[in-house]
């Protein structure tokens, strides 16, 4: 706990509501915590009394009360969104600055809202994630909503429009890991099967299921579009499951999904392209083998890299697994620091 503190609004500082000045200096403070702290007379400007939402200038001494260290729970609503899920989205945060915010997005929660998605999703969530910032941070891409992991967000426009040339230009490097039905020969290669829609909707939201087609075919189907992604096999257990690094060199709906279902390798627990099915096991369809493993997809944005922006410097981010996919892991004997963080650069990879 701080003393009582005063201190002196610099030049860059002025022109702010106090509020928001109050919440850069301490993060950890509510909006309710602030507002109360002005009602009662504990904040005050040059000696008097103010506002929440009074403007401050630079030079004017801003008197504060004493404040708790560290993060404080989150006690109210935030715009609508209830002390849970606050909490929830706030514990997601696996890196931020004043340019970018990363998370690790648990498996069941939608990127954004859409038909048959509700109205909890990360987008719906970002006021929380504003972190005494004026804007909310903005979606970079996405993750269907049970695939866990890294998810990019921007503080503002110009690095969200630089986040995403990034993608597009396959300047960011990102890597999945999964679980699929059986063992891909060869161990390791390219799929490239382009994909089109499906007609009709999908359940749940997530948009109707991918077709490919083989590329030879292409021609034949305007609306398919080129897609690869690069596998690695990291581990096996005999013929039944394998432990995956997935490459999305493209950026397809359910590329990943799809394109391991094609090649005879659903992942496990996907039950949109079979990866829940428990028939013709020796081919690899169906990884639903029982046991103590779970049912959920096993589909995990393990790691991603990227150029900063605005720094400019090379940065990389790796996510833990989601609970399921952890039990997975003992109940096999896996070992995380046994694979390579990025096996296609390691085996001569790009």
């Amino acid at each position: 706990m701080s003393g009582v503190q005063l201190i002196q609004v610099t030049e860059d500082e002025g022109e702010q509501r106090l509020d928001r000045w109050l919440k850069k200096r301490f993060p950890q403070l509510t909006q309710g915590q602030i507002e109360k702290m002005c009602r009662t007379g504990q904040v005050r400007v040059d000696g008097g009394r103010a506002k929440a939402a009074d403007r401050i200038a630079p030079g004017e001494t801003i008197r504060v009360p004493p404040v708790a260290e560290g993060e404080a729970p989150v006690r109210e609503r935030v715009a609508g969104i209830s002390p849970q899920d606050a909490k929830m989205i706030q514990a997601c945060v696996l890196w931020k600055d004043e340019h970018i915010i990363v998370l690790n997005k648990p498996p069941g929660l939608p990127s954004q809202g859409g038909s048959g998605q509700g109205d909890r999703h990360v987008d719906g969530l970002t006021e929380a994630l504003k972190f005494g910032y004026k804007d909310r941070p903005k979606l970079v891409h996405r993750l269907d909503k049970d695939t866990s992991g890294v998810l990019l967000l921007a503080r503002t426009d110009r690095v969200a429009r630089a986040l995403s040339e990034a993608l597009r230009h396959r300047l960011t490097r990102k890597i999945y890991w999964a679980v699929v039905a059986g063992v891909p020969h060869p161990r390791q290669g390219s799929i490239k099967f382009h994909l089109m829609k499906a007609p009709g909707r999908g359940r749940g939201g997530e948009g109707e299921k991918m077709i490919c087609i083989h590329p030879a075919e292409a021609k034949d189907h305007p609306d398919a579009k080129r897609s690869q992604t690069d596998y690695f096999t990291l581990w096996f257990l005999g013929t039944r499951l394998s432990w995956m690094a997935l490459e999305p060199v493209t950026g397809r709906t359910h590329q990943l999904r799809a394109h391991m279902a094609e090649i005879g390798h659903p992942i496990l627990g996907d039950g949109k392209y079979g990866g829940s099915a428990a028939d013709n096991q020796g081919d690899g369809w169906g990884a639903g083998i029982g046991g103590d493993l779970s049912r959920k997809l096993h589909l995990h944005a393990r790691s991603i890299a990227f150029e900063h922006p605005i720094t400019k410097k090379e940065v990389s981010f790796t996510a833990p697994l989601p609970e399921h996919m952890k039990r997975t892991w003992k109940a096999l004997d896996w070992k995380e620091e046994d694979v390579p963080a990025d096996p296609f650069k390691a085996f001569g990879g790009r």
